[in-house]
Parts: structure tokens; C-alpha cells; sequence
């Protein structure tokens, strides 16, 4: 397993270069007195009392520079805070708070990993001070330190130490059999709302302010004696929408909310129907490997014509999902929604039998013959699932050169239907006899 990362960010030339160098004892990033030397983000693999992670020192984000390097460096400085388990904020402690500090540090007080303040350039006792200033951002003790002079770095690496062992203990609370759900969808459509209705308690901020939830919060509950961990996501807007704000930060954690999830509740307003960013939204978590279903949020309130939002998702969405009416608000429709997505948690885990298989592949084509080129009609030989999560499934055919596009679909629209797999991402890889028999002849002459 990797090492952790964390991420070194901060306004352009507050050192966080020469902060890195002196944090991992090594002369890996660039140091030099001109802002925004750093273009890329750069890792460097140290360690501290045993205690092994990965410093990243990423290039200086400065939100007032336009230009296209900088909203380049700025982009990729962002990656690497989301891919961080803790975060060190430098700051340029003899220039004081300054705008883009307080920009900085707004957009990390939303993030779901621990955050230290770095206040540099204190290089000596008479100055310690002067980091105090820095209280006011709003995360925590400032830590004074001297990259130059080595001042407080011990210190440092003792807050980052510890930071990295509180999210450890965080990610061994959650139980292995713990469902992980995420309940995602465009902002202000009910998703904290519907959060707290699963708990029956104000747990999540609500607001009718669009964007009030910031970070992916994680609430375990638990539903007939198996443990749930509940994911209320910031709303997914286009990325073109939300680079350089507050919003980027909450987007890529709704996304990893995702990535991690072993379900995805879109949420969607009722009353406005399957709009096409509800649409993007289930094709994200569908990218991501998550089994889904939509909930139609405010029904209590809603003309939506249910039949028509069904069949807009089926034509639309290759997994299928279903489609369910929920009002956080009254509570209708919030214990099935909840049942049916830890159904379709099990169903998304679950395998079926080699044997079952071959006998769905015979039925099949019993209901509609393979396609046929030249007189030579496709045979579906074999069948069998080799992964969950996504579910993999591997098909042997006669020929692959004969299967069409067409009939893949019915294939995989007709598993669907037979076990209870709508919702689900699904796997379906096809190999041909012949190339078979040559991957066999190839490994028997190695």
C-alpha cells in the first residue's frame, strides 16, 4: 500500500519549497526568490518517528492570476489535495494574513482531512509571536516554524504525525461490513434533507441555500442490525462551473464519496423530473464502478408524470436503474428507499453460478438467435463471473468478429432483467474459441 500523502500548499513563495526540503531532509524541490518557481507538484518519500508518508510541494495557488500556467499549476495543486489524507497550509508569517490565505484556508476548513497551519518564515524566538495572527483562519493552532533555520519543524512533523494517526483510526471505525452509501446529486435537490430523514435527526446541515453541505459527511447508522455508513455529498455542478472556488473542493470529494461508495441514492427534484444533470450525475457514479438508484426527492409537492421519468432513465441510462418517489419531508418513501438500496448493495456483491449462466446463454438464444455474417450464425458457448464489484463477466463465443452491437446490449439488458440487476455495472467481456486455443497454445509453448 502507498504511503500517505500530504499535500504543502499555500499563496506563491511563502516557501513552501524550502519547507518541503527541510521536512524530508532532502533538496528535491526547487527553491528560488521568484513566486511560482514551482509549476508541478512534486512528491518526496521521508519519514518521522517511524512513521512513513509522502510530502507533496505543489505549486502556489494564487486565485487572482488568470493566466493559463497559473490556472494550470492551480488545477494541479487542487489534485493533489484531494488525493491527500492531511494538509499543511503555509503561510508567509512576516507578511502577515493576506487575501489569498484567507481563500486558501476557506477552501480547506470544507475538507474531510485534517488540516495544520505552517506559519513560516519565523526565524527566531522574538518572532514566534507573530504567528499567532494567523489563529484567525480558522484551523486551528498556527504551528511557527523556520524552513531556513529549522525552527518548529520537529514540531510540525509532530502535528502531522498525529494528524495522519486520527485518520487511521477513523478508516479502522468503519466495519469491513459496513454498507458505504452515497447519497449524491445537483445541489439544493434534498440530499442532506433525505440524510436526515434516514437518521430521523437534524445530523446535516440543511438550508434552501444551494451549496450548504461543502464536504462528504460520513454518519454510520445502523438497519435491522447491519451497520450503514450514510455519505450526504456537496452537489455535483460541471467542473466548468466550479474550478477556482470554494465548489472545486466539494466536487472532487463528492466524486471520491463516489469512488468509495458501494451505492449511489441520485438524488433528483421531483418537481423539475430526470433533468440532463441528474443524468451526468448517475453516469458518474456509474463510471465510478457504484451500483444506483434515483430517488425522486419532494413528492409530497411534485405534478411529475412518474411513468414518463422511468422511461427517461431506462432510454438514458445504460444501468438501468430504478427509479423510486421519496419525501424527505413527510418521510414517504424513506424506509423502501433505504431497503432497496442495501438490496442492492447484496445484489451488486453477489455471484451467479457457472451453471445458472450456461443455462440463461441457452435461453437466450432459445428467444433470439445470435446474428449471423455470411451464413454463419454466432455461437454463445460459454459463460461464467470471475469478479464483484464491478460485476465481471466473461462469455465465450465462436467467432467474436460476429457479435454485433445490437445484441451485446440484449445480452446484458436481458442479465439484467433475469437477476435482478438493474442498477448495477456490469462487466461483459466476449472471447473467441480460436483466440482461446491460441493464449492456451502460446502459454504450453512457453
Amino acid at each position: 500500500m502507498a504511503s500517505p500523502l500530504v499535500a504543502v500548499v499555500g499563496y506563491p513563495n511563502v516557501g513552501k519549497s524550502t519547507l518541503v526540503n527541510r521536512l524530508s531532509g532532502t533538496r528535491e524541490a526547487v527553491v528560488h526568490e521568484q513566486p511560482g518557481v514551482t509549476r508541478d507538484r512534486k512528491e518526496v518519500e521521508t519519514d518521522w518517528n517511524g512513521r512513513r508518508f509522502r510530502l507533496v510541494d505543489t505549486g502556489g495557488v494564487d486565485a487572482t492570476d488568470r493566466d493559463d500556467l497559473a490556472r494550470e499549476v492551480q488545477r494541479k495543486a487542487r489534485e493533489a489535495l484531494g488525493a491527500a489524507a492531511a494538509i499543511v497550509l503555509c503561510v508567509d508569517a512576516r507578511a502577515g494574513v493576506r487575501p489569498g490565505d484567507e481563500e486558501l484556508a476557506a477552501e480547506l476548513r470544507g475538507a474531510s482531512v485534517p488540516v495544520v497551519v505552517a506559519a513560516n518564515k519565523v526565524d527566531g524566538a522574538s518572532q514566534i509571536p507573530e504567528a499567532a495572527e494567523f489563529y484567525r483562519l480558522g484551523l486551528g493552532d498556527p504551528v511557527p516554524v523556520s524552513a531556513v533555520h529549522g525552527l518548529g519543524t520537529g514540531d510540525l512533523l509532530d502535528r502531522v504525525v498525529a494528524m495522519l494517526e486520527r485518520a487511521d483510526e477513523g478508516e479502522e471505525a468503519r466495519t469491513d461490513g459496513d454498507v458505504q452509501l452515497a447519497v449524491i446529486g445537483r445541489p439544493n435537490v434534498g440530499k442532506s434533507s433525505l440524510v436526515n430523514a434516514f437518521l430521523g435527526e437534524e445530523r446535516v446541515i440543511v438550508s434552501p441555500s444551494a451549496g450548504t453541505t461543502r464536504d462528504s459527511i460520513d454518519t454510520r447508522l445502523e438497519v435491522d442490525g447491519r451497520g450503514v455508513v450514510l455519505v450526504d455529498t456537496a452537489g455535483l455542478r460541471r467542473r466548468g462551473k466550479v474550478a477556482g472556488t470554494v465548489d472545486w473542493y466539494a466536487q472532487l470529494r463528492s466524486e471520491r464519496a463516489a469512488e468509495r461508495a458501494d451505492v449511489a441514492i441520485v438524488v433528483s427534484d421531483a418537481s423539475e423530473g430526470l433533468t440532463s444533470e441528474d443524468l451526468r450525475v448517475a453516469q458518474l457514479a456509474m463510471v465510478k464502478g457504484c451500483a444506483t438508484v434515483v430517488a425522486l426527492n419532494k413528492w409530497d409537492i411534485a405534478q411529475a408524470d412518474l411513468d414518463d421519468v422511468k422511461a427517461r432513465a431506462e432510454a438514458r441510462l445504460r444501468l438501468r436503474p430504478e427509479v423510486l418517489t421519496v419525501s424527505a419531508k413527510t418521510g414517504r418513501g424513506v424506509r423502501r428507499l433505504l431497503a432497496r438500496s442495501l438490496d442492492l448493495a447484496d445484489r451488486a456483491a453477489a455471484r451467479v453460478a457457472t451453471s445458472e449462466l450456461n443455462r440463461f446463454l441457452a435461453d437466450l438464444q432459445a428467444a433470439r438467435q445470435p446474428p449471423a455474417v455470411h451464413g454463419r450464425r454466432l455461437k454463445l458457448l460459454y459463460m461464467t463471473q470471475y469478479a464483484t464489484r464491478p460485476a465481471r463477466f466473461a462469455v465465450q463465443v465462436s467467432d467474436r468478429s460476429r457479435l454485433t452491437r445490437d445484441y451485446g446490449f440484449f445480452l446484458e439488458n436481458r442479465l439484467r432483467e433475469r437477476y435482478g440487476l438493474q442498477g448495477v455495472p456490469l462487466v461483459i467481456e466476449y472471447h473467441g474459441r480460436d483466440e482461446a486455443r491460441r493464449r492456451a497454445t502460446a502459454a504450453a509453448d512457453g
